[in-house]
């Protein structure tokens, strides 16, 4: 008998082991001689029995010998195992089934194994996975021959054969799964679906001793071996994920943990690995990764070490001693990567406890210098490495294909550290399989295929998606020819038997409970497949071959395959994401890399490049790119992966190394673009949150990359189709010749520059061989656009729509059963990638992304593999007798289409996970030019007017989509279907017609409010009726009368007859002088929409309140405004978005109010000088010509003497009349030149502004003023008498004749007395046109056909007088007047009533400026009176009484002999330098005239306003006013229908009239009936013309119709009185508090309302129901209909609350706090711009806005001020529930600031705070500091706060300052971090600011 003895001892061995335990540190490894052996095998006559310890098991022959376990039992048996072994036999023994617990790794399952192989046993082994339903467990039907049967699984084969059943993994398994097997673990009793029955051994047997075997067999009991047990191999659930055990299967089995072996165990083992290794070095290693297992540490959080991979480290070490031990350590438990700092830092400290830190981190340089193929060994290839300067070969295993020596690939560029790395992989591919950690598009599957060249592999790509299941992953079912059911193996299988390398990209996206399946294949190299069959490792498969003496068909026979010796799995991921919740609605990352998946690979993580290496690698990649170019790009691109911050993090992933390289390509091809441009593509940064576009373009500029502006119309975006070749702008292509032309899309498109901009961009990136995506909001185009282009291109396309419920099934086939085969339907990809055609996937990310991944590989790799087995291959020489196989066209291309992600599309972030293997496109709304045109081609019909309204409205409405005021983003499909409605049905208003997008939104009161408003603004009149118009009463004029004549007298008198000197000189110009232009936006408001009046648009000057308008004046359709307090001047134009202001504060430094007053004049010069002006002081006579769009201003010096100013009087305070000032007359400024003189002086001065002359001439009188009244022909007032000269001079005024201007005096005589007697009425005129009326104008107003030159003027006394003739003819002239009734200066303002208290009622100096104007065109005058001097009582009836106005323009109409007195609304605001204001004008406007016909206002308020008064114009925009509402013309809706009766159709007539005029209805002879045919009337058929007689009694009006009871409203408002009323009593509030906090609150009604909105559509994203696979009803699951061929139940998949995976964390409230500013500068400056109000505005917003998400967002509000930094205002736990409790917290703000210390605590409680924040549990952290800070008065560095506000990268702070001093604010922004400070310089912005940061960040990761 011969005794193999293994074991366990008697006493002198346990001293024995004592002694070695002790010698053993002293003797090192050498010393232990002897070892105990603890398992027998004793073989005896009656069998063979095997012996451990004290407990002996009989064995049996297996009946399988091929199923029992070999070579699991290692030569030496630790002493653990043989214990746990001995435990298993006692179990065994008694027949009960066990349970091996432990940590995660091979371990348990090897002791399983060497049980099993010890005791002879035959083994059915199950993984366990989410996916294993009863069917795995129990019995699978298959068909054969078109009949179903049942196959036994593995339970059952189990039970009866007597084996044992191993299962591991059954905290994978879904909650009902396992059940299955309770009766059967229990009783041994099962009811199968066939039948039968199983049953226990002992029963069966009593049943026999009754019955025989026949009977039992027709009662089909089956009988269960006594010899069946489980095994049952698992987790401990909840240290570890998965589904805890159910209570009843747990009581079935025995337990035994199965830690990982004691120290002294493993340390022997690691021992032997690694002799060549110092003992010391292998103790700290182990050292190290017990105290990474133990209890403490998994409380820090950190993951189990995989102890069990020290072994093959070890080997690595053995061979390459030289590698450090951290370097090692990374390779096993990657912890940068997988922890957080504190865990990193733990970790670390760890590593320095046991040595391990040996500073090396980076490790010794290598690189792979040669591979050969090893001579003697098969599938074995030499590597030769040079590590640390030694050159180290080993043996590695290798591919089938010859190896390639290492960087001899064109297209892989080798670097420095991709060296490095492949170089480690090959140490590690040495022993183990490899996972390759990098961030996406940073050359993980480059360096993959390059390695797998190097070695000769063979790549069998298999892309990983989020729904595979263990199905997708081994072996998925097929029908043959037949109809037989047989299973397929899937390519990772195929690659196992082949010996290929198989790349699993993206184990980062798989279930951890679908990757389990593998762990197997993995550790031991096995696999047992769903059909049975199974995959030996290959030495196993040999020794079994030997043992049993089999060959190689048998086993296949019997399902026995090898594994090829040289497979190895290499996987890549994306780095996990730290600390994110593991849950699997967070698809943006996960951390799942945990510790089971440790145990499965060695890591190694792929750095991005060092920036000269990414140079490098670009260069080489595309060596024509600019230099230049590429290094701004990497410049950028650094700088943004350098940051912590998590929005510049994920721009930065958007510029992974693939898109750097797709940018390349494309500026290698055309170098003339801008890399913003590229950058801005790359990132989408149109569709960016706006904090995270603003940190992009701070980038941008920081890496001095310029956004060049887009050239508006330099090149010519058309598109020309010639000779066979496109070209659309600068770039052309030829067109393709399809073979299918039915494919080619057909649409109707108008270019537009815009569009034709992106289809000139896609088609570059097309001709660079891309597959393109295209991103935009709903109706921009983005499907005609594509349409279009491959129409242009003439390419077939295919069309995919995804939807929710795509699958990868259906992306690439459709099965359908035919015949009970089951076939596949190509889908449109894989037809499109058959025939090249284009495949446009519309809605790309409706579909979840774990779909839309499966494209990565196609569009990558060119390799996908479809659910048939066939597989697309892009390289046809790889597909060269291969089966199955598709060859992809090389004409294929996607053009794949997504909404923007983010709010309100809530689709999936398609652009996140695949935007960096597309080139991406942003497609906008067309620009309002190009919309316009397009619009144009819509509606040829539809007037000008409409079309540019809509543009403008919807402009505006997609604008603040953008900035999140409105959620729902206006396109243009809406308005073309707008403009289509309106060109059909042209009556249709166009009010009426927009209600159809906007009705939409009737229901949602503040965004209808919203809307409302900027519809009203751009002149929609939505909601107004046809009845509203409000114009001005018209008054008649009084009879016209000739008053007079004026004689220009020519006679040789001297005293008549007077010449004056002239002289000239060139101005002296000082200057210039650059001053800032700014711009400010104009929010213009049309002033038609709700009712139509004089006034068409108004708008405010952005000007300080305290300031003083002095002058407006226009040329063309700019508008210039000038104002005095300090001075500036504002020009504008007329339906412009901006206003740009020039101060000049600088050059007149402002005095001490009423000492100085300067009062300024502007003159607009006309071309070549267009926009710039010349502005004149008055009293210091200054001359400044400005340049509005240069800033450069310059002095200009008349008169040499000028130098001093004018003396000023003394005693100021003296209320004598100032010495008259300096007046300009500037009628003639657009032709460049300008008169000046001095009140009471005798000099005119010419300045000709072009020639830079001053022409002055002597005048023999004293000037009172001066009018133009042509160029060559002046109209001077002497300054006493009144008397009026006219001065003529030579036209051109030439320096060398110094021409000669002669003066006349005009004799003035009434019309009564004859010429000669001078009559004593001299008027003085205040306007005096340059221009003469047209003569039909002067017809009109005379009332007699008359040609003649004339002239209109104005004076005190008459509406308007014409001078006929004047200043043309010398005969005498005959004045005409419309006289007044009384004269207006002897209307004194005593009458002012109301309206004097703001003027102090004083006026003591006649105002500056007339406001009197001429409009010639429209033959009118135009005067703006102050409201005393308006015949009131006649405009308004006798009770009404007259509204507050700032004056009335009266408005003359010459025409139509009409009077009528406009209103103009006061201003808002009134300076309180009333004094001064009266001396402008005497009322509270300025006027001017506008060029297009009408006059504009400017009121003391800087409010704007145009008025339109022609009666002409007025008529035509009132017919176009009502248009656009569309009149409803009373009459009832008829529905008529036509039928054709049968009587034919007689000569058409009108019919007999009744007298009588009965309603007749048909009958074919009355008139007006209706019904009928032939007669003219209403309905019927046949007759000439609609005639209506009048019947049917007069309609109420809809509008009556439509409106409701005024007792019913009445009741509605009671009943919501009365309830708001109880509520307040409720909450016991009084009604002044609820007033109180109405303000607060309904000031950011509109931001909680969006913000809610969001919320809701999060909160309700977040509950999206999943599919759940596996059910017994809803929809049949495609991927299980053979399932369904076969008869199984549970084929079918429904929708459903999926349960979150057990042992996942729970889902943590994002964390938010919101920390005020009370300090005492708050309560100071709230009176200045109500900077405390905004912040309790906002503090209110947050707190209506959170209300009822507490679970979501745990928030608290804290405010600082000079009292200290924690002042609590909200707790988190205590969030205030109603408007009491709210107001409280504002009223709490509101009285610290007022009685607390001075002082600024912002930084320390910023930075306490974040601290604060980042120690609770939450899902994401925010801090938003508001505060007032003036950093710099307290002497903080802003650089120290933008420290503190990224102190913490999981902390998202961010800082709000309320803008203070001049630039102060801008100068801080720009040292904090982008995206992260906002500075608020009106604190209206605060509470939009703080929803900005809202939506873009909380929202963006809900």
């Amino acid at each position: 008998m011969h005794t193999q003895i293994i074991c366990r001892g008697t006493a002198a061995a346990v001293a024995a082991r004592r002694v070695r335990n002790i010698l053993g540190s002293v003797l090192g490894r050498d010393g232990w001689m002897w070892r105990t052996h603890e398992v027998k095998l004793l073989n005896t006559s009656s069998g063979d029995t095997v012996k451990i310890g004290d407990i002996s098991y009989k064995l049996k022959a297996p009946q399988n010998p091929e199923l029992v376990p070999v070579k699991h039992i290692s030569d030496s048996l630790p002493q653990t195992v043989a214990q746990h072994l001995r435990w298993i036999m006692q179990k065994d023994l008694l027949g009960q089934d066990v349970f091996l617990i432990g940590p995660p790794g091979p371990l348990r399952r090897s002791i399983a194994m060497q049980y099993l192989e010890l005791t002879k046993r035959e083994v059915e082994y199950v993984a366990l996975s989410r996916d294993t339903t009863e069917t795995d467990l129990k019995q699978r039907r298959e068909i054969r021959s078109g009949t179903a049967f049942y196959i036994d699984q593995c339970a059952v084969r189990a039970a009866t054969q007597g084996r044992v059943l191993v299962l591991e993994g059954l905290e994978k398994a879904e909650r009902n799964v396992l059940p299955v097997l309770n009766n059967l673990l229990e009783n041994r009793e099962m009811q199968l679906e066939d039948g039968r029955f199983l049953m226990s051994a002992e029963r069966y047997d009593k049943l026999l001793q009754e019955h025989t075997k026949e009977e039992l067999d027709s009662w089909k009991i089956i009988r269960v071996s006594e010899d069946f047990r489980v095994i049952a191999l698992g987790l401990p659930v909840p240290k570890y994920k998965g589904n805890p055990l159910d209570p009843p299967l747990r009581s079935r089995f025995q337990a035994r943990d199965i830690y990982y072996l004691p120290f002294k165990d493993q340390l022997e083992l690691l021992y032997t690995a690694g002799p060549n290794i110092a003992a010391e070095r292998v103790s700290q290693l182990l050292s190290l990764a017990t105290t990474l297992c133990s209890q403490e540490s998994s409380s820090l959080g950190l993951p189990d070490f995989p102890v069990d991979n020290l072994l093959p480290a070890l080997s690595v070490l053995n061979v390459f001693p030289m590698l450090s031990s951290q370097q090692l350590i990374q390779r096993l438990y990657p912890y940068n990567s997988i922890l957080s700092k504190d865990g990193r830092t733990a970790v670390e400290v760890v590593l320095s406890r046991f040595e391990l830190l040996d500073g090396r981190s980076e490790s010794a340089p290598s690189a792979v210098l040669g591979v050969s193929m090893t001579k003697d060994v098969e599938g074995r290839a030499d590597v030769t490495l040079c590590t640390a300067d030694k050159d180290v070969t080993f043996q590695v295993p290798a591919g089938t294909k010859e190896p390639r020596p290492p960087n001899s690939s064109p297209d892989f560029i080798s670097t420095p550290s991709h060296s490095q790395l492949i170089a480690e992989m090959m140490q590690s591919h040495m022993v183990k399989d490899i996972c390759l950690i990098g961030a996406k598009g940073c050359g993980k599957s480059v360096i993959a295929r390059e390695f797998a060249e190097i070695l000769g592999y063979s790549i069998e790509p298999v892309m990983l998606y989020q729904d595979m299941t263990a199905r997708d992953l081994l072996q998925q079912r097929y029908t043959l020819p037949n109809g037989d059911t047989a299973w397929r193996p899937s390519p990772l299988v195929t690659a196992a038997i082949e010996g290929k390398l198989l790349l699993l990209d993206g184990i980062h996206r798989v279930n951890l409970g679908t990757l389990a399946v593998l762990s197997r294949l993995l550790h031991d190299r096995e696999l047992d497949l769903y059909d049975g069959t199974r995959l030996l490792r290959w030495d196993r498969y040999q020794t079994l071959k030997d043992e049993l003496q089999f060959s190689d068909e048998q086993l296949q026979e019997r399902s026995i395959f090898p594994i090829h010796p040289s497979f190895r799995v290499l996987a890549l991921a994306e780095p996990p994401v730290v600390g994110a919740n593991t849950s699997s609605s967070n698809s943006r990352g996960q951390q799942w890399l945990g510790p089971e998946l440790l145990t499965m690979f060695l890591y190694h993580s792929v750095t991005p490049l060092a920036k000269a290496e990414e140079i490098n690698l670009i260069q080489g990649l595309t060596p024509n790119v600019p230099k230049e170019a590429a290094e701004q790009l990497l410049h950028l691109t650094h700088s943004l992966r350098k940051m912590n911050d998590p929005t510049a993090q994920s721009l930065a992933s958007s510029l992974s190394t693939r898109q750097l390289l797709r940018i390349c390509r494309r500026l290698s091809q055309y170098p003339e673009e801008s890399i913003a441009h590229a950058v801005n593509k790359a990132c989408l940064s149109r569709f960016l949150p706006s904090l995270a576009r603003a940190s992009l373009q701070k980038s941008l500029a920081n890496c001095s990359i310029q956004e060049t502006p887009d050239p508006e119309h330099t090149q010519d975006h058309s598109c020309v189709v010639k000779d066979g070749v496109l070209t659309i702008g600068s770039v052309s292509s030829p067109i393709y010749n399809p073979n299918e032309k039915m494919k080619v899309p057909d649409v109707l498109f108008y270019d537009n520059p815009q569009h034709m901009m992106v289809m000139e961009d896609m088609l570059k990136d097309f001709l660079l061989g891309e597959h393109l995506l295209l991103v935009g909001n709903q109706g921009v185009g983005k499907n005609k656009i594509v349409d279009r282009f491959l129409h242009l291109l003439n390419r077939p396309r295919e069309y995919l729509q995804l939807h929710r419920d795509t699958t990868v099934q259906t992306l690439t086939l459709q099965p359908s059963v035919r015949d009970g085969i089951i076939m596949y339907e190509d889908s449109p990809l894989v037809k499109a990638v058959k025939m090249g055609h284009i495949l446009v996937i519309d809605e790309a990310d409706k579909a979840p992304t774990n779909v839309t991944c499966i494209l990565k590989t196609l569009v990558e790799s060119g390799e996908m593999i479809l659910a048939d087995g066939r597989r697309i291959i892009s390289d046809p020489l790889e597909a060269n007798g291969r089966p199955n196989i598709v060859v992809m066209h090389p004409d294929f291309r996607m053009l794949v289409l997504a909404n923007r992600p983010g709010f309100p599309f809530l689709g999936n972030d398609f652009f996140g996970a695949l935007g960096d293997i597309f080139s991406c496109h942003a497609v906008d709304n067309p620009k309002p030019q190009a919309e316009l045109a397009m619009l144009k081609q819509y509606g040829p019909n539809v007037p000008d007017a409409t079309l540019q309204k809509l543009v403008a409205a919807f402009g505006e409405l997609r604008s603040m989509a953008d900035q999140g005021t409105i959620t729902y983003p206006y396109s243009t499909r809406e308005v073309v279907n707008i403009v289509k409605h309106l060109q059909k049905f042209p009556e249709e208003g166009l009010a009426n017609v927009v209600r159809n997008v906007f009705d939409f939104d009737s229901y949602n009161k503040d965004t209808r409010e919203v809307l409302i408003e900027a519809l009203h603004k751009h002149g929609i009149p939505i909601g107004a009726k046809p009845s509203s118009v409000t114009l001005a009463k018209e008054l008649p004029l009084p009879d016209i009368k000739m008053t007079g004549y004026w004689t220009i007298n020519q006679g040789g008198n001297a005293r008549r007859k007077l010449l004056c000197p002239t002289e000239s000189h060139p101005i002296d110009i000082k200057g210039p002088v650059f001053l800032r232009v700014q711009s400010y936006p104009c929010n213009r408001q049309e002033s038609r929409a709700l009712s139509f009046s004089e006034e068409k648009a108004h708008w405010q000057i952005p000007m300080n309140e305290v300031n003083i308008i002095c002058d407006v004046t226009t040329r063309d359709d700019e508008l210039y405004v000038a104002t005095c307090n300090p001075v500036c001047l504002y020009s504008m134009k007329e339906n412009g978005e901006t206003i740009q202001c020039m101060e000049l504060y600088d050059v007149f430094p402002r005095t001490i109010s009423g000492v100085w007053q300067p009062f300024v004049t502007v003159a607009p010069l006309g071309s070549p000088l267009g926009g710039q002006v010349v502005l004149h002081e008055e009293q210091t006579n200054t001359v400044l010509h400005l340049d509005m769009v240069t800033g450069a201003v310059r002095r200009l010096l008349l008169s040499q003497d000028s130098e001093q100013p004018p003396t000023r009087s003394s005693n100021w305070w003296s209320s004598k009349e100032q010495q008259g000032g300096y007046k300009m007359c500037r009628d003639f400024a657009h032709k460049n030149w300008l008169l000046f003189y001095k009140e009471d002086g005798n000099q005119l001065e010419v300045l000709d502004v072009l020639e830079g002359r001053v022409h002055s001439i002597s005048l023999p009188i004293n000037l009172k003023s001066v009018f133009l009244v042509a160029e060559d022909r002046w109209l001077l007032l002497e300054s006493n008498t009144d008397k009026k000269f006219l001065l003529t001079k030579p036209m051109h005024m030439a320096a060398e004749d110094s021409g000669v201007c002669q003066l006349h005096s005009i004799s003035e005589d009434s019309a009564s007395s004859g010429h000669g007697v001078t009559s004593a009425e001299v008027f003085v005129p205040q306007m005096l046109s340059c221009d003469q009326l047209p003569n039909e104008n002067l017809s009109a107003a005379l009332d007699q056909k008359i040609v003649s030159p004339n002239r209109i003027m104005a004076d005190p006394g008459s509406f308007a007088q014409i001078v006929v003739g004047f200043p043309d003819l010398m005969s005498p002239n005959e004045v005409y007047s419309f006289k007044r009734p009384v004269d207006l200066s002897a209307m004194t303002s005593g009458q002012s009533g109301a309206q004097g208290f703001l003027r102090g009622g004083l006026r003591s100096t006649t105002p500056k400026r007339d406001n009197c104007v001429s409009l010639l065109s429209a033959n009118q005058v135009v005067r703006a009176l102050p409201p005393n001097k308006v015949p009131l009582k006649e405009i308004f009836p006798k009770d009404v009484t007259p509204p507050m106005t700032a004056a009335y323009l009266e408005v003359t109409d010459l025409n139509s002999k009409k009077v009528k007195y406009v209103p103009v609304p006061r201003s808002m605001t009134v300076s309180p330098y009333t004094n001064w204001l009266s001396k402008v004008s005497e009322s509270d406007v300025l006027m001017a005239p506008l060029s297009t016909g009408g006059v504009v206002t400017v009121d003391m308020g800087g409010y704007v306003r145009l008025w339109e008064t022609g009666l002409d114009t007025l008529q035509r925009s009132l017919m176009e006013w009502r248009n656009m509402i569309g009149s409803e013309d009373g009459r009832p809706i008829q529905i008529t229908v036509q039928r054709d009766s049968g009587l034919d159709v007689t000569a058409p007539k009108h019919g007999k009239i009744d007298a009588k005029n009965d309603p007749h209805v048909g009958g074919n002879q009355w008139a007006g009936g209706t019904g009928g045919r032939d007669t003219a009337g209403l309905g019927g058929k046949g007759g000439p013309y609609r005639l209506d007689a009048g019947h049917k009694v007069h309609q109420v009006s809809q509008a009556e119709k439509d409106a409701v009871p005024e007792e019913v409203r009445r009741a509605a408002r009671e009943m919501a009185e009365k309830a708001f009323k109880e509520r307040l009593k409720e909450i016991n509030m009084s009604e002044y508090d609820a007033t109180t906090y109405e303000r607060f609150s309904s000031a950011v009604r509109r931001q909680v309302q969006s913000l809610r909105i969001i919320l809701d559509s999060l909160q309700a994203k977040g509950k999206e129901r999943q599919w759940l696979k596996n059910q017994a009803l809803g929809e049949l699951d495609d991927a299980k209909i053979i399932d369904g061929l076969t008869g199984e139940k549970t084929i079918y998949k429904r929708r459903g609350e999926l349960d979150p995976e057990l042992g996942s964390p729970q889902q943590k409230p994002k964390r938010l706090r919101v920390l005020a500013d009370v300090s005492g500068s708050m309560y100071r400056f709230n009176g200045v711009d109500g900077r405390l109000e905004r912040s309790m505005e906002a503090v209110c917003m947050v707190m209506e806005a959170l209300e009822n998400y507490e679970n979501k967002f745990k928030y608290d509000i804290v405010g600082h001020s000079g009292d200290g930094y924690d002042i609590e205002l909200v707790r988190a736990d205590k969030v205030p529930k109603d408007n009491k409790q709210r107001l409280k917290v504002l009223k709490n703000m509101h009285a610290h600031s007022q009685f607390c210390m001075s002082g600024d605590y912002t930084l320390e409680g910023t930075e306490a705070s974040i601290k604060e924040l980042a120690r609770e549990e939450a899902d994401e952290y925010f801090v938003v500091v508001l505060s007032d800070a003036n950093l710099e008065r307290y002497g903080i560095r802003p650089e120290r706060f933008a420290n503190v506000l990224t102190s913490d990268p999981q902390v998202n702070a961010f800082a709000i300052f309320i803008g203070s001093l001049g630039d102060q604010a801008e100068r801080l922004q720009k040292t904090l971090p982008a995206g992260r400070s906002f500075v608020a310089m009106d604190t209206k912005q605060i509470p939009q600011i703080l929803q900005q940061i809202f939506t873009s960040t909380m929202l963006s990761s809900a």
